[in-house]
């Protein structure tokens, strides 16, 4: 009877070496299952609404929303491809075997690798558009914009091949168990300083630089409202449109930050997480969930994106010259 008992908890009961299930309650398991499905979902829908609207409608064919589009390619591919496989990495059995397994981490290496050098480039642009509003016409424009896009997804992908390579070599050498999905990442150290430390310094100096300009722009715009004439009322309006993305765009900042820092601080504290514990499962989906996050400060924020997913869901976009339409 114990033997049985012991053959039943193993992910393969017919061989030895097999790694151990989780006595988890099948109520809290389809729980988990059913919310992070619903969630993978939500997060495909809401960027395929993003990426359809600005790369349908020429109105939003600006320095900013390319920029916006790459960062919702890079979440829809984390709905779509990401979220499935981390729902299964929610139990210590895998059942797809070692290469599968260490293909799998690519994935996720590029795209989150992909966000993260995305929301540098937002924070650049946002930083040229506030402290040097009169420069920021020549310097940032659609087509130095696509090649920074470009270039982020070459890093991208092939820094995703210099830090795993090594797991495609001899699949599953990592593995303390049979079923389990360990991989072992070259070089973390680098790892940590090039995507975590040096990015995120990097986002919050400029943001911080960003802050102080807004608001002594804010500021001196209240001080002078009434002495505007008509031709600096446009270059008021211009700012004000500058300030208000550069707090939109803010918020998609900080969301990113409150959303990765945890998992990268676990990293950095060597603090080792029970694996199939709620707070394992929580710190490893966070950063995933933060895709899923971004469309819906677009469609609290962007009043284009409102606009443009009621003519998206109302098939607007299937008439000729629809491309055309005014978003804003």
């Amino acid at each position: 009877m114990m033997e049985t008992l012991e053959e039943a908890e193993l992910c393969f009961p017919q061989i030895n070496t097999s790694c151990r299930k989780h006595t988890r309650p099948q109520s809290e398991s389809m729980l988990i299952y059913i919310l992070l499905s619903f969630v993978s979902l939500f997060t495909v829908i809401l960027n395929l609404l993003v990426i359809v609207s600005i790369s349908h409608f020429r109105q939003l064919h600006t320095p900013t929303n390319i920029l916006l589009l790459s960062l919702a390619v890079s979440d829809f591919l984390v709905g779509l491809l990401v979220m499935p496989f981390q729902i299964l990495l929610t139990e210590p059995c895998w059942f797809l075997g070692d290469l599968v397994c260490a293909l799998y981490y690519f994935v996720p290496f590029i795209t989150i690798n992909a966000s993260v050098i995305n929301m540098v480039l937002i924070s650049v642009d946002r930083y040229v558009a506030i402290c040097y509003p009169l420069r920021y016409s020549t310097k940032v424009t659609q087509k130095s914009v696509k090649i920074c896009v470009l270039l982020c997804w070459i890093y991208a992908v092939a820094s995703s091949f210099l830090f795993l390579s090594e797991n495609l070599e001899q699949p599953g050498r990592y593995n303390s168990c049979y079923g389990q999905c360990m991989i072992n990442i070259i070089r973390a150290v680098y790892l940590l300083v090039l995507f975590f430390i040096l990015p995120i310094s990097a986002i919050v100096i400029l943001y911080l630089r960003v802050f102080v300009v807004a608001v002594s722009q804010a500021r001196a715009m209240r001080s002078h409202i009434t002495a505007v004439k008509l031709q600096s009322s446009v270059t008021v309006t211009v700012k004000k449109s500058e300030l208000k993305a550069a707090r939109t765009l803010g918020v998609v900042v900080a969301v990113f930050l409150m959303c990765y820092c945890p998992s990268y601080c676990v990293s950095l504290s060597g603090f080792n997480l029970t694996l199939g514990s709620p707070t394992s499962d929580f710190i490893s989906f966070l950063p995933l969930s933060n895709s899923c996050i971004n469309p819906l400060i677009y469609a609290f924020f962007y009043p284009w994106f409102r606009k443009s997913v009621e003519l998206i869901v109302k098939l607007y976009i299937l008439q000729p010259q629809s491309c055309e339409a005014s978003l804003l």
